[in-house]
């Protein structure tokens, strides 16, 4: 995950200049963008967001909860509990002890991105 103040921008010259590919739009405040069998997500940076990561690790895990649980047992400083999000995710953020930030990501339900506001992009 990548952070920009401005995601349209960005996104349009990540996929010009490195050659990735728009898969998902969310308005202007967050993309998926492609790259053969990896992802990078563009999302919106607030103006003067002071300790606002520049960007994440996005990992996908079988058991957000379970996954939480080990992470703050192991002394993972815990931002975001296991959350469900209308997209079809469960997902909890935490930095780990370099101070690298990290969101974990479990899909639980297969949602049509029409449904809560994406424009799907298709890739042929």
């Amino acid at each position: 995950m990548l952070a920009y103040e401005k995601v349209v921008e960005a996104s349009d010259w990540l996929c010009k200049a490195f050659g990735f590919e728009e898969r998902l739009r969310i308005a202007d405040h967050r993309a998926q963008l492609l790259f053969g069998d990896g992802a990078v997500i563009v999302t919106q940076r607030g103006e003067g967001e002071e300790g606002f990561a520049t960007h994440a690790v996005h990992v996908r895990v079988e058991d957000a909860a379970r996954h939480h649980e080990q992470a703050a047992q192991c002394g993972a400083r815990i931002h975001h509990p296991p959350t469900d999000y209308p997209y079809g995710e469960r997902q909890y953020s935490a930095e780990d002890l370099g101070g690298h930030h990290w969101v974990f990501s479990e899909s639980i339900a297969d949602v049509d991105p029409a449904s809560w506001g994406a424009t799907r992009i298709n890739i042929e």
